[in-house]
């Protein structure tokens, strides 16, 4: 038999919001489970306060825990609770009245107490228990409070503007049962295994047994909870693999305790596979978002920047607030603090791991192309630049990886620039002219297979001192300054005349005249050993590379006006020398001087079609090999 039965309207806020939180705050309709679960956590942390100040309790002995039980058949769900529950004021107060946090009332009143322990309620978040009615025909709440004399009590409401509240005069369980009677086109709610995914999905960590017809549904702990000493790696391993269904173990992990300036925790681990997916989905980054345990958010990308997308993981914290809902961040300045922790934490880590040449290796193979997109993180970009790997000219193979640091120590004396030069391919660098005059020297190039190898050193500009250079714009005086290490070596070709530098300006003339608009000018090159001609961008221009991706960026395919350089020691542009001397309208000069133009073209990567090139070197095959035959009188 009921008593005090009593119908009432919702306040004017309440009828006019409740069609908007149930329609349009939440985005996913299973997110109703995560509330009342979480408020069922609230009641249950509230419970355990009050047992640890030593106060009477009804049922004192009743299992701390939250129960579900669906029946498709009658198309139900119910979600109960064994914690502090309410009685009827409380009642009016907690549910009748939109965004009153009866949580935040329990707090304010446990900090009056001094209470300990009141901080580990989740309940500050006001209209969680309205997302019910998403799914709800009409919700029937039965609750009870922990004082031994509370009395039962009863709340009924479809959501539609009234509800009604009555005393029971039987008996009931401490606690808080809430019943749905959901909705047609909501009935796979009352599916279990429906259910199981969404428990796990959203409240796997709660800290109390949640029961699914009977059965527990939340067996993985909150390892991030816990103190690290006490973990072994064998439990991250497995967390991680709960958390990725990544069946290999992660490269390494990262356990977060921060208590300032905002507290929080967390787990990051480096999978041991590549980042391939990320280039596909550069948006699919970030880590799962918790508020004490409750899953907020998935892949929030504002917790860590984008180079450091390769990381899995979580981050629990107590202090972040949020708005209407728990999908909605309210304060991003929280959010950005956790991040920079976040950045200079895991660069710490991966400076830890990168002491393990082995291991480090396995993560830049797997992870080097993501973490590379972090060259404009001005703030961190001393530990970002020391993380960075290049293969080098010192290097055996394409496989070997050096470090800025490192190349900085095996730098020769004097020397104030790291090198480096840009190319599709280790042996496409190798072949590049602006090489020659560094192996001849012995100096050191790091070398650059990826379009943002360039724009990485060209952005951090110098590291530890050193000037971060471009090959090709190196000035041969500097280089110079360091002794040739075949210096002795006897040059091949024909003997430089007498009058050999007059000559020699005279042919570089000529060859000005014959390339015209196509080039600035045409030099004595200082910087070349085996090659006849390279192209050198103009003094102050961006390199090569750069230039051409900046081209492919805009489509621009004509090619670049640079300047052509001679060596003026080889061979061929000895014997050139040989015939301008001769003839300054010579025929054959100035179809080679066009053919070490569309070379230098060539390998540089800018000549679009080829087929005047195999013409033109068709023409001279068959000239060279018709004085060949008279030379040899074959």
């Amino acid at each position: 038999m009921a008593t005090k039965k009593s119908t009432r309207q919702f306040k004017a806020e309440i009828s006019q919001l409740l069609e908007i939180i149930t329609n349009s705050i939440y985005t996913n309709r299973e997110i109703f489970l995560r509330e009342l679960v979480s408020n069922a956590s609230d009641a249950l942390d509230k419970l355990r306060f009050l047992q640890s100040s030593g106060a009477a309790l009804a049922d004192p002995d009743a299992p701390l825990e939250i129960r579900i039980s669906p029946d498709k058949d009658a198309r139900t769900l119910t979600i109960a609770d064994t914690g502090i529950g309410m009685n009827r004021e409380e009642l009016v107060d907690n549910i009748g009245t939109i965004a009153h946090s009866g949580s935040a009332e329990f707090m304010r009143r446990a900090a009056e107490q001094g209470g300990a322990g009141a901080d580990s309620i989740i309940g500050r978040f006001g209209v969680g228990f309205y997302s019910v009615f998403m799914v709800a025909d009409e919700v029937r709440i039965t609750t009870r409070g922990a004082d031994p004399a509370a009395a039962p009590v009863r709340w009924v409401s479809s959501g539609t503007g009234n509800y009604t509240i009555e005393d029971l005069d039987t008996d009931a369980p401490r606690g808080t049962s809430i019943e749905i009677q959901l909705k047609e086109d909501a009935a796979d709610f009352a599916d279990p295994e429906r259910l199981r995914q969404i428990i796990r999905a959203h409240s796997n960590f709660i800290g109390f047994p949640i029961l699914l017809a009977g059965e527990r549904v939340n067996t993985t702990p909150a390892l991030w909870r816990e103190p690290k000493f006490q973990i072994k790696k064998e439990q991250y391993d497995e967390f991680y693999s709960f958390l990725t269904y990544d069946s290999k173990p992660p490269l390494e992990h990262l356990h977060v305790a921060v208590d300032a300036p905002v507290q929080f925790t967390g787990l990051l681990f480096i999978p041991d596979a590549p980042s391939g997916s990320f280039f596909e989905d550069p948006d699919n980054y970030g880590l799962d978002l918790y508020v004490r345990r409750v899953l907020i958010e998935r892949r929030h990308k504002e917790l860590i920047p984008q180079y450091l997308g390769f990381l899995r993981g979580l981050v629990d914290t107590e202090d972040l607030p949020l708005n209407l809902s728990r999908e909605t961040l309210q304060e991003n300045l929280l959010v950005g603090k956790i991040r920079q922790t976040l950045t200079k934490q895991a660069l710490a880590m991966l400076a830890k791991l990168a002491e393990d040449q082995e291991r480090y290796a396995t993560f830049w193979r797997h992870h080097g192309k993501v973490f590379k997109l972090g060259y404009s993180d001005y703030p961190n970009r001393e530990q970002y630049a020391a993380l960075l790997r290049f293969n080098a000219s010192t290097h055996d193979d394409a496989d070997g990886l050096t470090s800025l640091a490192d190349y900085k120590a095996r730098a020769k004396d004097g020397q104030t620039a790291i090198y480096y030069i840009s190319g599709p391919s280790r042996e496409a660098v190798r072949l590049n002219p602006h090489l020659e005059i560094f192996a001849q020297r012995g100096i050191e190039v790091l070398y650059c297979f990826e379009p943002a190898d360039e724009f990485i050193l060209d952005s951090l500009g110098t590291f530890d001192g050193m000037a971060l250079t471009a090959a090709e714009k190196a000035d041969p005086a500097d280089l110079e300054r360091f002794p040739a290490q075949d210096a002795d070596a006897a040059k091949d070709g024909p003997e430089a005349e007498p009058a050999d530098p007059e000559a020699f300006e005279a042919m570089l003339k000529a060859a000005r005249e014959a390339l015209g608009e196509r080039v600035q000018d045409v030099r004595a090159s200082r910087r070349l050993k085996d090659s006849p001609a390279c192209l050198v961008s103009p003094d102050g221009a961006m390199s090569s590379q750069m230039e051409k991706y900046l081209r492919i960026m805009t489509k621009d395919t004509t090619p670049p006006v640079k300047v052509m350089e001679l060596n003026r020691d080889h061979p061929l542009v000895r014997n050139l020398l040989r015939i301008h001397r001769h003839d300054g309208a010579d025929a054959f000069f100035r179809t080679s001087v066009e053919q070490l133009y569309e070379s230098a073209l060539l390998l540089d990567g800018y000549l679009a079609d080829p087929h005047a090139l195999v013409a033109r070197m068709n023409k001279l095959m068959e000239q060279a090999s018709g004085w060949y035959a008279e030379i040899k009188r074959l």
